[in-house]
């Protein structure tokens, strides 16, 4: 399929009181070339509060604006122009990471098994129950809202690390390694003591209170195996 979803708009966040970023409200999008049936899951979804995106193809579903908000994606598998399976694959391809839960009136176990192991959280055999629908979207929203949370502390991780000086970086890798200070105050050409500060310091802008603390956070950014 030659086109690839944009890259998720990121308009200026709104913030509460305190300045802090408030969360936007999650969003479903529908993908089905049924008009009546995908009519039904929108008034549906809106019903109990949702914010819905609803279109007739992969297309217009590929070539939207994303929003940065906690969403997920049901998606029929069985439309006119286009497999739900190969709109999977072409959204992993393009690295857009939602929750996707599968509907179709012809499902069968070869089928589902391909949807589960590319990604899928639910697949939903037509017809089926309002609350099946309702509680597949929530566990979905659930998981894409875990994902968001996941990256966002990894990229405060990496932008702490950033803020290192090139030689607290340099202990922390080492220290990472399983080196001891002395190990390290000898291969840098450092005293003892010198070594203790760098990884005072690191620890302090990582925000480790311990040696574990500071592993675990080198583990994350896969920095064991960096070089020095």
């Amino acid at each position: 399929m030659a086109q690839l979803p944009h890259a998720p708009a990121r308009p200026g966040a709104s913030r509460d009181g305190n300045g802090n970023p408030v969360e936007r409200d999650p969003v479903v999008f529908i993908v089905d070339d049924d008009d009546s049936f995908r009519g039904a899951l929108t008034n549906l979804l809106r019903s109990v509060g949702m914010h819905v995106e609803a279109f007739a193809s992969a297309h217009s579903l590929l070539t939207a604006n994303w929003p940065d908000a906690p969403a997920c994606i049901v998606l029929d598998v069985r439309l006119k122009a286009d497999s739900g399976l190969t709109v999977q694959n072409d959204l992993a391809r393009a690295g857009v990471e939602l929750p996707i839960i599968f509907m179709t009136g012809y499902g069968d176990i070869p089928m589902t098994v391909q949807a589960m192991k590319a990604g899928a959280v639910d697949f939903l055999t037509k017809p089926f129950r309002d609350q099946d629908l309702l509680d597949a979207v929530t566990r979905a929203i659930g998981n894409d809202r875990a994902r968001r949370e996941s990256q966002k502390s990894l990229a405060q991780l990496k932008e702490r690390f950033q803020s290192l000086s090139a030689r607290e970086q340099q202990v922390m890798t080492m220290v990472a390694k399983g080196l001891l200070n002395k190990q390290i105050a000898a291969e840098l050409g450092l005293s003892e003591i010198t070594v203790k500060v760098h990884r005072s310091q690191a620890m302090k802008k990582m925000g480790a209170r311990t040696l574990a603390d500071l592993l675990h956070q080198a583990v994350v950014l896969k920095i064991r195996e960096a070089h020095v």
